[in-house]
């Protein structure tokens, strides 16, 4: 068993790695540690957030930093203040028995004046975003030509952050011979790109496999109608009643929306959001982490640099667009060896992402369904049952009261007792679900086609009437990514259309046709007008001997040809 004495680590540092109950490295510190002490090197580092990647490389930095030098001679790039704050609160820490080392944290938000005068005094070792760092340098205020290493910390969040341009003018303040080193969760074209334009032969050490999914964490989604997205949500977050979780939203108006319905359900829950100033968010995020806030509700940009090692779900109330985000979501869940889940609610159009997320991460969801009424109430009390069997009893606060209250409730049998503290206790619950209906999105014959009658055309049994279909014709196919789920899921989102049905459909290598419900032949292809399938354009048009064709031509309709479109 490796310990940091035997990876190098100097007794000061171990000092103070001790008192922090620091005993043996993770995985990323046990490989990234000795290469930096050891070589001159740049360096790729691929691992999920929460596997250690601060001290990976914040003890290095501490030890290859000449304390009697005042100049600065390490960069850390943060994306967010959290995270810069966070990173330089644990380097500190590493670093409290190495006497004259200097660590300093500068982002926006805080007094740039304070800032300014504590770079005066002579800093080693500067955490930085980069929009503040580059006000500073404009200023004439930091002096970063001394440094001999640059960590990009959460580099692929930078990047999606938008900060290009700043890391571009920062970088160009630094000396051409330094050693460069990038931690990032997901290796994109973005990270690949800085990697080739900074880095020099950089050696990448990847903790688990690139861009997959941390170890820890189990990956769930739950198939609801579009309509039922938030009762869903009630349901899952009810039927763990010791969830501690951050439900990511799409949007800051969902964020803000689904927030104020929680709130006014009873939960203890706030959002996070651009909307809030940096005062409010401190207070929520100081709410959050001391546990008096169950649920946070948060887009992926607000969320991002949050540290929180004891998540017991990361909820996705919406999927991300970017398939990267899902990685980043997950990844808060599941630390510091814990266990934990990540769950997706989603509808029948949105089921193929499922699809495609698995690809990235390599990982499997597992379906689940949405517990009934009757299981909720059930967990909801076999958890309350538990809290009263644990809780400590104060005996100097009660045994004088115990008389009168014994007196109070002596003409209760002990059965009648029990079931008057769990109506007081569980009136809500029991209220709420009593008639509960089910959720899940059923794939019965009586409901709904099947998805192999979906994709094969068949009709329902007992159909009174034959369906008529419409066939398409699409100038993509196998070789392109096409999917039949991605096409059955365009075209259930048309519109007023509800569910329409979908018959045949057949992908060849360069080409596909699909038939579907004549009466939505318009909106169809309306819906599929002006976007893309894996960036190529793709045109779509009515086949000359279908039902619509000879409809559209009996009633002088136009048919619509080279509609352009994109499986979601």
């Amino acid at each position: 068993m490796n310990t940091f004495e035997n990876i190098g680590i100097n007794k000061d540092i171990l000092k103070g790695l001790s008192s922090l109950g620091f005993q043996e490295p993770t995985p990323v510190q046990e490989e990234v540690i000795p290469l930096m002490l050891e070589q001159k090197i740049d360096l790729v580092s691929l691992a999920q957030t929460g596997t250690g990647k601060t001290a990976a490389f914040g003890i290095p930095l501490l030890q290859l930093t000449n304390p009697k030098n005042r100049q600065t001679q390490s960069l850390v790039l943060c994306p967010t203040r959290e995270l810069c704050v966070q990173v330089a609160r644990d380097i500190k820490a590493f670093a409290v028995h190495v006497k004259g080392l200097e660590v300093l944290a500068i982002y926006g938000g805080a007094s740039i004046e304070q800032q300014i005068k504590s770079l005066r005094k002579g800093i080693q070792l500067i955490v930085a975003t980069p929009g503040r760092l580059n006000d500073l340098i404009n200023r004439g205020k930091v002096d970063i030509s001394g440094v001999r290493y640059v960590v990009f910390d959460e580099a692929d969040e930078m990047l999606q952050m938008g900060f290009q341009d700043e890391l571009n003018a920062i970088l160009a303040n630094t000396p051409s011979e330094k050693n460069t080193l990038l931690f990032s969760a997901t290796m994109s074209k973005e990270v690949a790109a800085i990697a080739a334009t900074y880095m020099k032969n950089p050696v990448e050490v990847t903790i688990g496999k690139r861009n997959a999914g941390a170890e820890n964490v189990r990956h769930e989604y739950y198939m609801v109608h579009a309509r039922d997205r938030y009762l869903a949500l009630k349901r899952i977050v009810d039927n763990c009643p010791n969830n501690y979780s951050i439900i990511f939203c799409r949007t800051r108006q969902d964020t803000h929306e689904v927030a104020n319905k929680l709130i006014q359900d009873g939960y203890n829950a706030d959002a996070l959001h651009g909307d809030l100033s940096q005062a409010q968010r401190d207070q929520v995020m100081k709410k959050f982490r001391s546990k008096n806030l169950q649920l946070l509700v948060a887009t992926d940009v607000a969320a991002r640099g949050l540290d929180v090692n004891d998540l017991t779900h990361v909820i996705n109330y919406n999927l991300p667009d970017d398939i990267a985000n899902y990685t980043h979501r997950s990844g808060r869940t599941g630390r510091a060896g814990r266990t934990g889940i990540s769950v997706a609610i989603v509808h029948m159009k949105e089921q193929f992402k499922i699809r495609e997320i698995e690809k990235k991460i390599k990982k499997k969801f597992k379906q689940c369904r949405i517990p009934s009424g009757e299981e909720i109430c059930k967990n909801q009390l076999v958890s309350l049952v538990d809290i009263v069997k644990n809780v400590a009893v104060d005996h100097d606060q009660i045994d004088p009261l115990y008389a009168e209250i014994s007196e109070k409730l002596g003409d209760l049998d002990r059965e009648e007792l029990i079931k008057r503290f769990v109506s007081l206790e569980f009136t809500r619950f029991l209220e709420y679900y009593k008639n509960a209906p089910d959720l899940n999105v059923t794939h019965g014959v009586k409901k709904q086609q099947t998805r192999k009658q979906r994709v094969q055309g068949e009709s329902p049994k007992n159909s009174k009437h034959k369906q008529k279909f419409t066939r398409f014709f699409l100038n993509v196919g196998r070789r392109d990514g096409i999917l039949p789920q991605g096409l059955i899921g365009k075209i259930n989102g048309v519109p007023g259309g509800g569910r329409i049905k979908v018959g045949k459909i057949e992908i060849m290598r360069n080409s596909a046709s699909l038939e579907a419900d004549s009466r939505y032949t318009l909106q169809i292809l309306d819906a599929f007008q002006h976007v893309k399938i894996n960036g190529k354009p793709v045109s779509i048009e009515v086949a000359r001997n279908s039902h619509a064709a000879s409809q559209s031509k009996h009633n002088g309709t136009r048919q619509r040809k080279g509609r352009k479109f994109k499986t979601a």
